[in-house]
């Protein structure tokens, strides 16, 4: 078969779960992978001859619904290759957004938390793109941290990882110029509306809180922050898109100022940045 027509079967078979374009993208990335090219060689050998040995084997795991970066064992992130793993969340689009914003704004050498780091993404990023920075990063996942630590050391990015609970006491952590995080928070009773490939295969530990206390992690965060944050530090979270208005009143009584939410590319409420 061609490149074309391999990329046809695949999209063919995954286009009932994911719809047409989602469809033909993951099987650009699963041809790519597979033939070590670009986005850009593909397209210009489109017509040339495709073997993957194990098409059959990609293309019954795609179709059970598995993510396919658990099935490539990567997912790219701020124009970065990162390992993932079932039981380590996938890192998402928007997640980038929030990096960039906070790589924009955070004074060269600032010292930098990141909590809840999972497959280190935002703190592997942060590392290579805030000149100088000295990042930490905790997850109560010891296997979250692994991967995390093989992802910094693969991407040469300067992190100390500590595995210790988000919704513990932080401060025998330090002082920090910019605390970010992108904890779960999706509430249990949505995950109705969540996706199959999901719910059935990322880890629900770092998706879903209670009911009756979403924001459990922010609310934590913010704790840590007042004892944690330098003067006139800043705040960022990834947000749940039905929270945003919730998350900054809480903010604002616990004393934190300037907050403003932001979109992100697909005009949801997404990210939240306040200051000390």
């Amino acid at each position: 078969m061609t490149i074309r027509q391999t990329i046809h079967l695949i999209r063919s078979a995954v286009e009932p779960l994911y719809g047409p374009h989602e469809a033909e993208a993951i099987a650009r990335m699963v041809v790519c992978d597979r033939l070590k090219y670009t986005l850009s060689q593909l397209v210009i050998n489109y017509d040339n001859e495709c073997k993957i040995d194990d098409i059959e084997v990609l293309i019954n795991e795609l179709c059970s619904g598995r993510p396919v970066q658990y099935v490539l064992g990567r997912a790219e992130f701020c124009e970065m290759i990162f390992e993932v793993a079932e039981g380590v969340l996938i890192p998402r689009p928007e997640t980038e957004e929030l990096v960039y914003r906070i790589a924009e704004t955070a004074p060269q050498g600032a010292r930098i938390l990141d909590v809840g780091t999972g497959s280190g993404a935002i703190a592997v990023a942060l590392a290579k793109l805030v000149k100088g920075a000295k990042v930490v990063a905790i997850d109560i996942s010891r296997q979250a941290l692994e991967v995390a630590k093989r992802n910094a050391e693969q991407l040469g990015a300067e992190v100390e990882f500590v595995e210790a609970d988000a919704l513990g006491d932080l401060s025998h952590l330090g002082e920090f110029d910019v605390i970010v995080s992108n904890p779960p928070y999706i509430p249990q009773r949505d995950i109705v509306d969540i996706r199959r490939n999901v719910v059935d295969f990322e880890p629900h530990t770092a998706l879903f809180v209670p009911d009756d206390d979403i924001l459990c992690f922010y609310r934590a965060t913010a704790d840590n922050a007042q004892r944690m944050l330098c003067e006139g530090g800043s705040l960022w979270f990834e947000i749940y898109e039905r929270a945003g208005e919730d998350i900054c009143e809480m903010l604002s009584k616990k004393g934190f100022i300037n907050t403003q939410l932001f979109e992100d590319a697909n005009a949801k409420p997404r990210m939240v940045w306040s200051k000390r």
